[in-house]
């Protein structure tokens, strides 16, 4: 048995113990699971998809807690503190109960590998039963039939969007994509999709699994009353949510993610009463970091880990509805295994300035291919490389006027390390 004194001694030990860092099946982490005996006894909430998923499980979280729930949420990646993965009513949990966790795993794997997020997923669940939560929120992590997070049976499960991304594991199509992420739903459980064009693969799946099935647009909705600052929500059987306070996460679409957090909760009404009172107060107290987060001060510094072109066109749709900048520069860092060249179809037009470098990783994109790719688009585009994500950040800071926005975007790392700079 390994024996680490630390959290980040644990860490630096998963980060080395499988062979693979993405090692898709359930076998492993299921026997594991077993022999640990985890199995939630309270709901247990899973939100899958492309994109949105963090924001729902946000919404969902907040709601909870507002209504007096205790409430155990998994999200990944985190930023920059391994910590923000497992929350218990919405405040990281210690240490020391991770690394508890983790020490438990160990000994009942034997000689099961696993790799870094198996082995958080099942720390997750195993923290949360420790605590006695009320209910569970886990995100997946990637895909959905295969992800570790599918080890455990939901009692309401939905997938928010359907895009490309990880299609080495995920396939190269909306098809192949949706069919994974439909892997999470139950038999004769409510099992939701908040796509309201889903592949005909995800619908096919659905009925197979024989889920209750609901789709956005046909089983539960919102529309927005007029130009003020509220909405109604409908759901099945005449169910209707009114003057409802447009969600504190900026963009339009989060309307959608709040509407699938609400429908959500009313699929699980017999088992958690959610008082109208606590959904207003979760919509309007809910906290995401790093999607569309505004920062306080001049100028106007914009945090997204938009990294796939459907994150990048939702970005593209929110900074359009922000105002007028003169000028909006950009810090960019993203791997090289994402699609850069279809995020930067979607945002080079509103960008005046590029600051590019690469994240402090090996699959990291350099600054110079980052440049290529820009200037093939927009060939007279004003780019500055720099060694570090913190000197592009530095670099913009310097260089914007008090009047302009800077938008630092690309990836989860990129966000992290221009956080901590500001952090120093």
């Amino acid at each position: 048995m390994q024996a680490c004194d630390s959290l980040d001694d644990w860490l630096a030990y998963l980060e080395g113990l499988h062979p693979k860092a993405i090692d898709m099946g359930l076998q492993r982490v299921a026997t594991v699971r077993d022999r640990l005996q985890l199995v939630p006894s309270c709901p247990v909430i899973v939100v899958g998809g492309t994109n949105g998923k963090g924001s729902v499980c946000a919404m969902l979280s907040a709601m909870l807690v507002a209504a007096g729930y205790k409430v155990g949420t998994y999200t990944s990646p985190h930023l920059l503190h391994y910590n923000e993965r497992i929350t218990v009513d919405l405040h990281p949990v210690a240490d020391e109960k991770i690394t508890s966790a983790f020490a438990a795993i160990e000994a009942a794997r034997g000689d099961i590998s696993l790799t870094y997020f198996e082995f958080g997923t099942l720390a997750a669940v195993s923290v949360f039963m420790a605590a006695a939560v009320d209910v569970m929120v886990l995100e997946v992590g990637l895909g959905g039939r295969l992800d570790a997070v599918n080890a455990f049976d939901a009692d309401v499960a939905a997938v928010v969007s359907i895009g490309l991304d990880h299609q080495a594991y995920l396939g190269d199509t909306r098809e192949a994509v949706a069919q994974e992420k439909a892997g999470i739903y139950r038999t004769a459980r409510p099992a939701f999709c908040a796509d309201p064009e889903p592949p005909q693969t995800l619908l096919a799946a659905a009925e197979q699994t024989g889920c209750d099935f609901r789709l956005i647009g046909r089983d539960y909705g919102f529309a927005r009353n007029g130009e003020g600052q509220q909405w109604s929500w409908w759901g099945r059987d005449g169910a209707r949510k009114h003057a409802l306070p447009i969600p504190a996460l900026r963009g339009a679409y989060q309307l959608g993610n709040a509407a699938l957090a609400i429908a959500l909760l009313d699929a699980l009404s017999d088992r958690l009463h959610v008082p109208l009172a606590a959904i207003k107060r979760g919509l309007l107290e809910v906290e995401w970091p790093a999607r569309c987060q505004v920062l306080p001060g001049r100028p106007v510094t914009v945090l997204d880990v938009a990294h796939n072109p459907h994150a990048a066109h939702v970005l593209k749709e929110a900074l359009s509805q922000m105002g007028f900048y003169p000028q909006t520069h950009a810090v960019l860092g993203m791997m090289q295994d994402k699609d850069i060249a279809g995020v930067l179809d979607e945002l080079a037009g509103l960008i005046d300035v590029w600051h590019l470098a690469a994240p402090q990783l090996p699959r990291a994109a350099t600054a110079e291919l980052l440049q290529q790719q820009v200037q093939q688009r927009s060939p007279q585009a004003r780019c500055h490389v720099h060694d570090s994500v913190a000197a592009a950040y530095q670099a913009a800071c310097e260089q914007a006027a008090e009047a302009d926005r800077i938008l630092v975007f690309g990836s989860f790392y990129t966000v992290a390390e221009v956080l901590a700079a500001r952090e120093a």
